[in-house]
């Protein structure tokens, strides 16, 4: 799917007239594994577990209100023009000349906040994706994209489409190009598991961008694209080995992996009990395997958990397949 990074160019879809008031939706949105090791701001996956929820209702007065966000610790603004859900609905309602529709939501975080796991994404996409289904906007889902990439840009400071292209879209994506934008689902194994650890340590994602070497020699750039592209065949072949022998990161992982306790020792562990791959989530703390079968990946992330457990550190762990689906209405 090709569309432009431009909310002018963006055309205004056929909606439904709101009702006076009160009508209200229950959106979940994914987690999502963002660069995938060697595809840094152009891979990433939606996973069926950790997600955010939002509740969004319709109101009399022209306007949105964020009247409530739990599991966050107070960390995160009630104030819509600081909130990404908010900030990302408001340009979505701005291009679409529905700027007189009145909105009150409710933002609840189930997954950790840093993880690494697309925690700002999920939140943006289910609010886009409550905000389309009041308003009856059967577009294209892929037209909110450019509109989650704001929120992304104000939680981050850089838009990018890794985290909120799989989000919305669910599966396994790439972002082509940027401008203009181009996103492409692509196909993967059925039988690919992934397990995730997330330790409890924090690894802010704007800090973690700036650590990353703006200047790369030719040889290595040349060994990252064959490692893309070995990917990418691989998701096609449905090559699993193939997949995990091309995810490995010359670029970035180094440079990050400093900032996660004993990464290399978690690497180690997981590679040693079957894992076909070993990565960075994101921009960390978060960590993944992929495997073949859900008790392999079930039984890393727990010796994951009892390793950092041993060295003073808590963790949450995820056992998913490739969520296909993306956002969904709950209620």
């Amino acid at each position: 799917m090709k569309m432009e990074n431009k909310e002018q160019e963006i055309k205004a879809p056929t909606i439904i007239a709101p009702p006076s008031g009160g009508r209200g939706v229950h959106v979940f949105a994914p987690a999502t594994v963002a660069n995938v090791v060697c595809g840094f701001d152009v891979l990433g996956f939606a996973v069926n577990e950790p997600g955010d929820e939002v509740i969004m209702r319709l109101t009399n007065k022209p306007g949105i209100t964020i009247s409530k966000i739990t599991g966050d610790d107070g960390r995160l603004p009630l104030d819509p023009a600081k909130n990404t859900v908010s900030v990302s609905v408001q340009h979505y309602l701005q291009s679409v000349g529905r700027t007189d529709v009145g909105l009150d939501i409710e933002l609840h975080k189930k997954m950790p906040i840093g993880s690494g796991l697309g925690s700002s994404s999920a939140s943006t996409v289910a609010g886009l994706y409550a905000i389309k289904t009041l308003l009856g906007d059967d577009a294209d889902p892929a037209k909110l994209l450019p509109f989650a990439m704001k929120g992304e840009e104000m939680a981050c400071g850089h838009g990018h489409a890794d985290n909120v292209a799989p989000a919305l879209l669910g599966g396994f994506v790439l972002i082509r190009s940027y401008d203009p934008l181009d996103v492409i689902r692509l196909p993967h194994p059925a039988g690919l598991y992934c397990a995730i650890v997330f330790p409890d340590v924090d690894v802010p994602t704007r800090e973690a961008r700036q650590i990353i070497r703006q200047k790369i020699n030719m040889k290595d750039a040349v060994t990252q694209w064959g490692n893309i592209a070995g990917l990418v065949s691989g998701l096609f072949m449905q090559d699993i080995d193939l997949i995990g022998r091309s995810m490995k990161d010359i670029l970035v992982e180094p440079v990050r992996s400093m900032l996660i306790p004993d990464f290399y020792k978690m690497r180690e562990i997981a590679m040693g009990m079957g894992a076909v791959s070993f990565g960075i989530s994101g921009s960390g703390p978060s960590v993944f395997a992929f495997t073949k079968d859900e008790e392999t990946a079930k039984l890393i992330t727990q010796k994951l958990q009892q390793h950092l457990t041993s060295i003073k550190i808590g963790s949450n762990i995820y056992v998913s397949t490739i969520n296909d689906a993306g956002p969904k209405v709950l209620g």
